[in-house]
């Protein structure tokens, strides 16, 4: 199955899925989300034309420093580079009970299931338990309009073993993919972990929601001191001593005085910088 048909069928398979409404903590998880999107949206434009080949090894940040002090645009990260290695799993035929003690003992919510050749088969869920159980402590009889639902979920919570009890098709990135890639695929899925996996369905890693985010956005500090050193000092010598630099959540508040005909310039590479999602003018010009 193509990454594009395999996107689509678990595309399908949420839709069944249930919602949320937010919790006390969504303000500041959406605030992220809204930045996360946006540097994900930023480094797919840039990336589609720019693939690597794949390559073993992590990152390391003196390849970014020097390919950055060259002017050059640093190499996408890779999954490889950001997943987590060994990747706890669970085999198909492992118990219900088992598995609530194999999520608990990981203190995670979700674990993929594999096969005897550790392929991915899908992935078992604390919510595919809790509908089990809630089915079976509860006398409900499926009927009216979530009759179809209703019986859906009763036939599910039959299950026994991960196998019957796992959400498939499983959605997986390949560690050769970008960060970016795998990004699309979390925040369009709502997944907190992916199953990393090689091109013959073998479980090879996972990557955590919180991985892409750290790796794809930079916090305020980062950004001020990019636009300090790399921008005000290197292009405008006169800036730094005149302009006032703020950043918040990624915006960037710019106060103080500058050439009237450097403004433009200014503005446009502060804006095109990584992790900027806008740039407020307070500058005056003479």
């Amino acid at each position: 199955m193509s990454e594009r048909e395999k996107f689509s069928a678990g595309a399908e398979a949420r839709r069944a899925a249930p919602g949320g409404l937010p919790g006390p903590g969504e303000p500041r998880h959406q605030e992220l989300l809204l930045r996360y999107l946006g540097a994900v949206a930023s480094v797919s434009a840039k990336q589609t034309a720019a693939r690597r080949p794949a390559a073993s090894g992590a990152v390391s940040a003196e390849r970014a420093t020097e390919a950055a002090g060259a002017g050059a645009e640093p190499e996408p990260l890779l999954v490889r580079e950001v997943m987590d290695v060994p990747a706890a799993s669970v085999r198909g035929d492992l118990p219900f009970l088992d598995i609530a003690r194999a999520l608990t003992r990981e203190h995670i919510g979700c674990l993929p299931v594999v096969d005897t050749d550790d392929r991915v088969l899908g992935v078992v869920s604390e919510s595919d338990l809790l509908a089990k159980a809630a089915v079976e402590a509860s006398g409900h009889r499926p009927g009216g309009l979530g009759r179809l639902r209703d019986r859906r979920l009763r036939d599910e919570a039959r299950g026994e073993t991960a196998e019957t009890l796992m959400t498939t098709p499983a959605i997986t990135v390949y560690p050769g993919q970008t960060v970016a890639e795998a990004a699309w695929l979390v925040s369009l899925s709502r997944l907190k972990r992916l199953p990393v996996t090689d091109h013959d369905g073998r479980l090879v890693g996972v990557v955590h929601r919180n991985a892409l985010l750290n790796a794809l956005i930079r916090d305020d500090a980062e950004i001020h001191e990019e636009i300090e050193s790399r921008i005000l000092d290197k292009h405008f010598p006169a800036a730094p001593g005149t302009v006032e630099v703020t950043v918040r959540n990624g915006v960037v508040d710019l106060r103080g005085h500058v050439a009237k005909a450097d403004v433009p310039r200014l503005l446009a590479q502060i804006k095109d910088l990584d992790d900027v999602t806008e740039v407020i003018d307070h500058l005056g010009g003479a």
